[in-house]
This record gives C-alpha cells, structure tokens and sequence, in this order.
C-alpha cells in the first residue's frame, strides 16, 4: 500500500473575487514522482506557493505533510520540515561561485553546520552530477543547463523530502531536456520525493508515476499519464474545442 507523504484536501485560493485554485485534492505517496500539468493561467503555480507557504498559503483547505499540518506554518518551518522547492525564475547570486550557491541554500537547512555542510553541499552537487571542475565558478559564468542543475543541488541540500520543481525545464534544449530527465530518475532514485509542474510534456511522461492535471484552477483529471493525456477533456484544455 503506497505511503502518503502530502495530502491536499480542498485547497483553494482566492484573490479578491478571482479564484485562483479551487477544491483542489490529491495525494503524493513517498517515492514517487508526482507531474501537475495544465495550460497557463491554470493554477498550477498558485497551488505551489499554498503548499509552501511563498509568498502565500491557502484560503481554504487542508494541507498535511508527513502526517503534519502546515497549511499556515511559517514558510521557513516548512522547509525544515523537510520540503523544498525550485522556482520558475532561477534565483541567481552572479557573483558567487557554484559551490558558494549551494551552500547559501543549505545555510537555512535546520542543524547543519559548517563542516556538515560542506559535506552536504558537495553531495548535492555530485547528486546533480555538477563537475568538479565547475564548482569555483561563478555563476554568472555557467549555462543555462548548469544552472538549472545549480538551482535543484540548492534546493537539495537541505535533503528534503519532497522536492517541488516549478517548471525546470524552462528555456533547455532538446538534448538539454533528455539530461534533465535523467538527473531527476537519479535524484528520485536517491529517495527523494518530486512534484513537479511541467509545460513539457514529454518530460512529464518520462519522469511521472502519476499525473494530474489542472484547468482554471481546479482538478481536470489525475491518473496514469499515458491515459491522462488522451483524455478528451485535457486535449481541449490544452487546444481548444474541435467546435470552436
């Protein structure tokens, strides 16, 4: 019987009279990784930051971690806690090294010190598979894919949980992509948990055990996610009516 190890019950957002996230439910068991899809505009963001807690929780709703209730925790305890997460922008500091980057990220992680996390910071990186020859770099000096890995060692060491990965395969190329791929069935592999929002497809397909996805805010369908994308509701989602 899998594990659960986040559990949403009705979440929802509102802003004003807008509702951003609405009744949302699901579960992500322990191990597996978790894809949310849906066109822009859908929620999927929003519902990221209510898990959180940046720079917002929930209107409404429950939300358990590891058998714990965090919806209105303190974001920085929810970290603690053991849940991590990547942005849509990569938070760059240019002018620190790549090794420095990281260690920045698990300053905040709970118990660590100096010692401790230096071990940390370069387990994270080989976890990434981030050459050691490129960890005195500055980041400013790295590409775009260097980067990309730069911000999930940062986001793991810490060693969360659960990683949430707002949409890491933004601005990749195709071959760029297929390496991404394969960091995250490493990282998962290494135990960690992923939820992960996605506009690629493909790598959706490739990475998921489960996909869900969301259309103006609320649950469309979930399942497996070969099934999931042929289901009519989602192809109109994503490409309008047939009629229209």
């Amino acid at each position: 019987m899998p594990e659960p190890i986040l559990e949403l019950k009705g979440v929802t957002k509102t802003f004003g009279g807008l509702t951003a996230v609405n009744d949302v439910s699901f579960t992500v068991h322990r191990g597996e990784v978790f894809g949310v899809a849906g066109p822009n505009g859908s929620g999927k963001s929003t519902l990221f930051n209510c898990i959180t807690g940046i720079p917002f929780g929930p209107s409404g709703g429950e939300i358990t971690f590891d058998g714990k209730r965090i919806d209105g925790m303190a974001p920085h305890r929810i970290f603690r806690a053991g849940l991590s997460r990547t942005f849509q922008k990569d938070a760059e500091f240019p002018d620190l090294t790549a090794r420095e980057t990281v260690a920045l990220g698990g300053h905040y992680g709970a118990g660590i010190g100096r010692q401790a996390l230096a071990q940390a910071t370069e387990a994270a990186l080989d976890l990434v598979e981030f050459e050691p020859s490129r960890r005195d770099m500055a980041t400013a000096d790295l590409s775009v894919y260097g980067k990309k890995q730069l911000m999930i060692a940062s986001a793991l060491v810490s060693k969360p949980a659960i990683l949430m990965l707002d949409e890491p395969a933004s601005g990749l190329t195709r071959p760029e992509i297929a390496a991404l791929d394969g960091l995250l069935c490493q990282v998962n592999a290494a135990g960690v948990t992923i939820l992960i929002i996605e506009h690629v497809l493909g790598l959706l397909l490739s990475v998921s055990q489960r996909l869900l996805v969301l259309n103006q805010g609320s649950v469309l369908t979930s399942g497996d996610p070969r099934e999931v994308i042929r289901d009519d509701r989602v192809v109109e989602a994503y490409l309008g009516s047939a009629a229209a």
